[in-house]
């Protein structure tokens, strides 16, 4: 995916058209920037800065070359009052953009209200919230234990670093107060999410008195509110386990994803191959997808 110019991967449309859009007869293809992008900028106008600039970039260099390119509204999550301006602009320029990109590496737990002016702009728009693991220029290890050795653990580290925040999000009350919000969860594996469903009612129904705002057992917000995606999928020995899992997840919530330019980037063709029925495989490969984003 190195292009001829010598640009970084990702960094050449027609590259990736012919690599992947074009060779995989894909009807629809989702942008999610993540380097130099100032999710995770401590300086906050700087952040700003680059977060506007990405999401320029994103319009004219490539939706505008490619009308089956989507777009994810790039914004600093430690600068609400700016991402709040950001997403009402952006979702108003071009219905190119679907969702809005944030970093889960944030200074505090997403669920904290200081973040709730953004999900409230999401939800008005009637975009999705899109957690995507993003670069390190934030400070903030993915691990709760702190920085990891080698890259092995950063990257298993994007499984687990997820979880913290959807515990936030649901017990801290997004939810109750943004119904209509939905998250889709990318490069973040999906194994574990019936395991913590599965704890979070436990201790939901032994301290429920301490979150009298939640009406619902936890899991059901997490069935109900968030969206998987494939890449990187776990691929245990028993591939029933792995059938499992998705039952659990709903097969109407789990969506194809590439990771492409990615050295890790899953063929279509391939990447999917335990038994489902045709209709699961349409969900994952293109319905799911299609009712999430609002896609025609």
């Amino acid at each position: 995916s190195y292009p001829s110019n010598g640009g970084p991967p990702g960094s050449d449309i027609e590259l990736m058209q012919r690599q992947h859009l074009d060779l995989n007869g894909c009807e629809t293809g989702m942008l999610v920037v993540l380097s130099r992008s100032g999710m995770d900028e401590r300086n906050l106008e700087f952040g700003a800065a680059l977060a506007h600039a990405a999401n320029d970039w994103q319009l004219h260099e490539w939706v505008a070359k490619d009308g089956r390119l989507k777009a994810g509204i790039v914004v600093p999550q430690e600068h609400p009052e700016f991402a709040v301006r950001e997403i009402d602009a952006r979702a108003a320029e071009h219905e190119a953009f679907r969702q809005v990109i944030i970093s889960p590496r944030s200074s505090e737990p997403l669920g904290r209200r200081k973040y709730w002016p953004i999900y409230k702009a999401i939800a008005r728009n009637n975009l999705v919230l899109g957690l995507h693991p993003a670069g390190s220029s934030g400070g903030h290890a993915t691990s709760g234990t702190g920085w990891g050795t080698y890259y092995m653990q950063e990257h298993y580290g994007f499984g687990t670093g997820m979880v913290g925040n959807v515990v936030s999000l649901i017990i801290e009350g997004v939810f109750e107060q943004f119904p209509a919000l939905k998250v889709a969860m990318i490069e973040s594996g999906f194994s574990w999410a019936p395991s913590l469903g599965w704890r979070m009612d436990k201790q939901w129904e032994r301290n429920r008195r301490e979150t009298p705002h939640l009406k619902r057992p936890p899991s059901e917000y997490l069935r109900e509110h968030f969206w998987f995606c494939t890449q990187p999928m776990e691929e245990p020995e028993n591939v029933a386990h792995l059938q499992d899992i998705i039952g659990w997840i709903g097969w109407d919530k789990l969506m194809y994803s590439s990771d492409y330019p990615h050295w890790d980037y899953d063929d279509p063709r391939v990447a999917l191959n335990f038994r489902m029925t045709l209709a699961q495989r349409a969900g994952i490969l293109r319905n799911n997808a299609k009712a999430l984003y609002r896609l025609p």
